[in-house]
């Protein structure tokens, strides 16, 4: 994995090919142009946190890039060779040589046709096969409106038509701030929105997901809840967040956005535990998620295993058969949260930097089917196959 912040080297192998820059940076899109090299690129993705100028970073990119070869969506922090970053561009290049990719705008989640969005799939990959029969590896990649709450029915909707190629994905973000989320498409930063990228490669690819939490003995119903807008209500026929404190032996007056990520709640489906995590809590003692929520769910509290300690055995373990050459993540904001809340920022980033692991914090992470909360989705990428 090639890195580079500014014209700065940063890394030897070269199956992606990526670059940093300030997002102040007042010609952030020249720099990361002339970082990255003339390619070629089959695509080129970009993490963007909310400090950039959105709109003119967006402007720039076709001075210096050919047209519809950029796609990304903003963040809540972001990953480089540095590890965790803020205020920062970051952008990965997939080689053509390696890779070929076809990208699929779903320009309005509020009005998801899944049969239109299947047949776009299944005929972009059939096209990839076309292009490339000789390469046998695929996965899929998606970025999504992080605020939209549309993410677990276009999950669904984008598995549905995929069949047997692995999904992974990230929920845009706007910092700590929830205000704006956008992907970014054809010079564009468009809200309420997602990207589909489907890749075929020579490189071997793995996707996972990972999350170091464990289920406790302490469990609680949802009996009162708006599902279209993610929010609890009560919770054991209780005010949600009271009862939520309660379980914790907290006082909600103490409940703060460092709690929830410190105490995930899970559910339980299809034989393992899968987070639904906790946004914030309105004045009137309202819980809102950041996922699928619904009355009569049974939710288990759970609790943190070392997050260093587990993140690098697991990354480690995509290690048995031979070393990625580069990883790219989509981590979730609790769980930067978590590691500058524990001081273990530092430690995370080392593991990062050390496994060659890019991508960005996000909202919410799609694996295959499923979006789901506070883990860490991606795909590793291994050497190519020979010629």
């Amino acid at each position: 994995m090639q890195e580079m912040r500014g014209l700065t080297a940063g890394g030897a192998a070269d199956v992606l090919i990526s670059a940093c820059v300030p997002a102040t940076a007042p010609d952030a899109a020249g720099q990361l142009a002339q970082a990255l090299g003339a390619g070629p690129f089959s695509r080129i993705v970009v993490f963007v946190s909310p400090e950039a100028d959105l709109a003119r970073f967006c402007a720039d990119l076709d001075l210096h890039f050919p047209p519809g070869l950029v796609i990304g969506c903003t963040t809540a922090g972001e990953i480089s060779h540095l590890g965790y970053t803020e205020g920062d561009i970051v952008a990965v290049g997939f080689p053509a040589a390696y890779f070929c990719t076809d990208c699929l705008l779903v320009p309005d989640l509020a009005r998801i046709s899944p049969q239109e969005l299947i047949g776009q799939l299944i005929r972009a990959r059939t096209g990839l096969q076309q292009d490339r029969p000789g390469w046998d590896h695929e996965f899929a990649f998606m970025m999504v409106d992080g605020l939209s709450t549309a993410e677990d029915d276009l999950a669904a909707a984008v598995a549905s038509g995929l069949g047997p190629v692995p999904l992974f994905g990230g929920s845009a973000a706007d910092g700590l701030r929830f205000g704006r989320t956008h992907v970014i498409w054809q010079g564009q930063a468009i809200s309420a929105a997602a990207i589909v990228m489907l890749v075929r490669s020579r490189c071997r690819a793995r996707v996972f997901n990972l999350d170091h939490l464990v289920p406790t003995d302490r469990r609680m119903v949802v009996t009162q809840a708006d599902p279209a807008r993610r929010i609890v209500h009560q919770i054991n026929a209780e005010p949600a967040a009271q009862e939520y404190a309660r379980l914790l032996g907290k006082d909600p007056a103490q409940l703060t956005t460092f709690t929830f990520a410190a105490h995930p709640v899970v559910v339980r489906v299809g034989g393992r535990h899968h987070v639904r995590a906790i946004q914030k809590m309105e004045e009137n003692g309202d819980l809102v998620f950041f996922s699928a929520i619904d009355e009569g769910l049974v939710l288990t509290l759970a609790e943190p295993q070392d997050m260093v300690a587990h993140l690098d055995r697991e990354l480690g373990r995509l290690s048995d058969h031979g070393a990625p050459a580069a990883i790219l993540a989509c981590d979730c904001i609790l769980r930067r949260m978590e590691a500058l809340e524990k001081q273990h920022a530092g430690a995370i980033s080392k593991v990062l930097r050390d496994r060659n692991v890019l991508g960005f914090s996000t909202y919410g992470e799609q694996w295959n089917s499923m979006h789901v909360n506070h883990t860490m989705t991606g795909v590793a990428l291994y050497p190519p196959d020979p010629a």
